[in-house]
């Protein structure tokens, strides 16, 4: 699995909202590991997808940056992180 998080610059309360409206539709299995994070100069959230490779089609994809601009998120920076280790949930291991 590959993390890369995507920053959003803006009021936490409103890019928080957008999230949602953004994420409402989107199938739990769709979504192997994801956290959202606001904080004091806006929203991040890390994502993880298969590969680099995929994760790279899809922040750049039409129907992603459709998802974005219907939801009214603003265009993210977009950050690779790298290939994950492991992720946990409490005693579940995610990845």
């Amino acid at each position: 699995m590959f993390l890369g998080r995507y920053d959003y610059d803006g009021d936490p309360s409103k890019l928080a909202a957008a999230y949602d409206r953004m994420m409402a539709d989107i199938p739990g299995e769709a979504v192997p590991f994801h956290a959202c994070v606001t904080h004091a100069d806006g929203l991040s959230v890390f994502d993880c997808c298969p590969s680099r490779e995929v994760f790279e089609q899809f922040s750049t994809s039409p129907e992603f940056l459709g998802m974005m601009r219907e939801a009214q998120l603003p265009a993210p920076r977009i950050t690779l992180l790298g290939d994950v280790h492991v992720a946990r949930a409490g005693d579940r291991r995610i990845v």
